[in-house]
């Protein structure tokens, strides 16, 4: 069984202290530690948080950013040295490129971005200069050199190399100005999963991230994927959205394929889960899904 490193990133740089820093506790609070071969590998604590928008990128923290991103590599890279399938909590999604990078420096690798949101803000477009609006964009080159060529490594992610999928903030993010998708990005949002069913969509977003060059592909789980109604403990609510049941059909698919060398959680917001049920059920679709991992 390929072990499972649990590598703590409670970072808040590129959102706000609003108690998704408490993540990490509060899922391993909700045992996800306990299955065989799962072992916390680390935390990686973040700079500073800076509330004052940054005058030359317009983003919150960038610099922050650039550091903890080159950390939280570092942690990540350790666990795929040894073999081990890195499992990342963070903090909000700005963590991506941190994770990306760690992949990055060791050749091509793709993406399965599962989130509420397609997160390509410019900073012209985010009112208030959150990274966690924007880390798709940044992750594909757009944006402020500072967090476009980490380490001098240019874009972390090719666009065919990358499947957004599940979002349902199209009509808001338009009416917000924010830049389009590009036509490479291969898109599925929240009424294509439903026409074909997930675990089939899935199938699909997989067969997408292995046909091409990537190494492997990196799956990110922003929180708010989920429907609202189950999932209410995010800070950007939107109505509808996955069920338990996709959501655990979607990543059991995604998991089970050797080539899928990583995880991240992002944007579960434990103070809006004050009895626990929540971490308690999200945990619980991590194990069950997890438990596809292909032996190594």
């Amino acid at each position: 069984m390929q072990q499972l490193a649990v590598i703590e990133a409670p970072s808040v740089l590129g959102l706000r202290p609003s108690g998704v820093e408490d993540l990490p506790a509060a899922l391993i609070g909700a045992g996800l530690l306990d299955r065989p071969g799962a072992l916390r590998a680390g935390r990686v604590e973040p700079p500073a948080y800076d509330p004052e928008r940054d005058p030359g990128t317009g983003i919150l923290n960038p610099a922050g950013i650039a550091r903890y991103s080159a950390a939280l590599a570092d942690a990540v890279g350790r666990a795929l040295d040894v073999g081990s399938f890195p499992v990342v909590l963070g903090g909000d999604c700005s963590i991506l490129l941190g994770n990306l990078l760690a992949l990055r420096r060791r050749g091509q690798y793709g993406l399965l971005f599962l989130d509420g949101h397609t997160d390509f803000y410019q900073p012209y477009a985010e009112p208030t200069g959150e990274a966690a609006s924007m880390e798709l964009a940044l992750a594909t080159g757009r944006g402020p050199r500072l967090l476009t060529d980490l380490e001098g490594l240019g874009p972390l992610l090719r666009d065919e190399d990358v499947v957004v999928f599940g979002f349902r903030d199209a009509a808001q993010s338009s009416e917000a100005g924010m830049q389009p998708l590009p036509d490479g990005l291969y898109a599925v949002d929240l009424e294509d999963v439903r026409a074909v069913g997930a675990a089939a969509a899935a199938r699909r977003a997989v067969y997408r991230l292995t046909r091409g060059r990537a190494a492997g592909y990196w799956i990110h789980l922003d929180a708010d994927v989920l429907d609202d109604a189950v999932m209410p403990a995010v800070d950007y609510r939107l109505p509808g959205g996955l069920a338990w049941a996709e959501l655990e059909a979607v990543l059991r698919v995604a998991l089970a394929d050797e080539r899928a060398v990583g995880l991240d959680v992002t944007v579960f917001n434990p103070r809006l889960d004050p009895d626990g049920s929540i971490a308690a059920r999200l945990v619980e679709c991590l194990h069950r899904a997890l438990s596809t991992r292909p032996d190594r």
